[in-house]
C-alpha cells in the first residue's frame, strides 16, 4: 500500500479491502452490503435481509495489537449471529483459535438464568488470501463449510449450532470454483485495482463497494489509520521470521557443536567463538564438512 503522505486527494490511491481495518469499515458501516456477502457465502441457505453489527466500532487498542484480527460479529433477524474475519496471513494454530472464537461467540449469548434452548447457531466466515488446503484432494476445492457430523455417517448432523465457512479466496478465483455472486465478490478482493476488469462488473452489490472504497480511500484519516495497521501487519511477519532464523540458527549451532564434540573431543575456546560469530551459511558447511574431516581444524579450512 502507498504511504498516506504520497496520495492525491483529488484522485486516491484506492485502499486495499483487504486489509482488516478496511474490511471492516466498508462492510461493518453497509448492512447491505454485509448481508450480501452472507448470502454469497451462503447461497443455499436462507437469504439475509435484516443484519445488524454488533461491534461496529474498531478501538485503538484494536489497532494497537499486531496479531489481532479485526473481525464482525453480526445478527440477522432470525437471531444467527456470523463471526466475519478477513485474513490476509496465516495464523499459528489456525484450527483452534477458529474454533475457540466461533465457541466464545456461541456462548456469549448466554447470561444469567438462561438456559440452552435459547441458543442461536453462530456461523464463522473467514475469507483467506492464501491457500490453506494444499493436499493432492483438496487443490480442486476452494470453499469449505465445517459442522459437527459423525464420522461414518457425515450425513447425520449432531445440530446447527456451529459452522464455520472458510473461502480461499485466490483459489477460488484462480479456479473459478465459486457461484456467481460470490465470484463477484472474489473479483472486488483480488482485482480491485485492475480498472479493466472492475469497470467490467455490473453486479449492484460489488459496484455499491467500489464507490464506498473510494470514498474511504478520498479520507485522509482513514488512509492513515489503513496504512498504520498495515505497517503493524508488516511488522508482525517480520518479527516471525526473524524469530524462525534466530531459532534456525540456535538449533545449527547447537547441532554442529555436538557433532564436532562427538567426533573431536573437547573443543577449544577460539573454536566456540568462530561457530557462534557464523553465519547459517557457514555453519551448514562446516555441519557437512564434520561427516569427513580427518581433523577439527580440517572442518573449517574450506571456509
Amino acid at each position: 500500500m502507498t504511504p498516506p503522505e504520497t496520495f492525491d486527494t483529488s484522485n486516491p490511491v484506492l485502499l486495499d479491502p483487504k486489509n482488516d481495518f478496511v474490511f471492516k469499515k466498508l462492510f461493518a458501516s453497509s448492512p447491505e452490503l454485509l448481508a450480501n456477502l452472507i448470502n454469497a457465502v451462503r447461497p443455499n441457505a436462507r437469504p439475509v435481509t435484516v443484519i445488524e453489527v454488533l461491534n461496529p466500532n474498531i478501538t485503538p487498542e484494536d489497532l494497537a495489537g499486531k496479531f489481532i484480527v479485526l473481525d464482525i460479529l453480526a445478527e440477522d433477524d432470525q437471531g444467527l449471529r456470523y463471526n466475519i474475519e478477513m485474513q490476509v496471513r496465516r495464523h499459528k494454530a489456525y484450527s483452534a483459535r477458529s474454533i475457540y472464537y466461533l465457541a466464545h461467540t456461541l456462548i456469549g449469548q448466554l447470561g444469567g438464568g438462561q438456559n440452552y434452548l435459547q441458543l442461536k447457531g453462530v456461523i464463522g466466515i473467514h475469507l483467506l488470501d492464501y491457500d490453506l488446503f494444499k493436499a493432492p484432494r483438496q487443490d480442486k476445492q476452494a470453499v469449505w463449510c465445517f459442522e459437527m457430523r459423525d464420522h461414518l455417517q457425515p450425513d447425520v448432523k449432531l445440530g446447527d449450532e456451529l459452522q464455520l465457512i472458510i473461502i480461499e479466496m485466490r483459489k477460488a478465483d484462480r479456479l473459478k470454483l465459486a457461484s456467481p455472486a460470490l465470484a463477484d465478490l472474489l473479483t472486488f478482493f483480488e482485482h480491485w485495482k485492475e480498472d479493466s476488469i472492475m469497470n467490467q462488473m455490473t453486479s449492484i452489490p460489488i459496484q455499491q463497494a467500489m464507490a464506498q472504497l473510494k470514498a474511504l480511500s478520498a479520507d485522509a484519516a482513514t488512509r492513515q489509520t489503513a496504512w498504520n495497521r498495515e505497517r503493524a501487519l508488516i511488522s508482525e511477519i517480520t518479527e516471525r521470521l526473524a524469530e524462525r532464523e534466530e531459532g534456525k540458527l540456535e538449533t545449527q549451532i547447537t547441532m554442529l557443536h555436538k557433532l564436532l564434540a562427538k567426533r573431536f573431543g573437547h573443543l577449544p575456546e577460539d573454536t566456540l567463538e568462530r561457530i557462534n560469530r557464523a553465519s547459517p551459511e557457514q555453519l551448514e558447511y562446516w555441519i557437512l564438512a564434520v561427516i569427513d574431516a580427518p581433523s577439527l581444524a580440517a572442518v573449517f579450512v574450506e571456509y
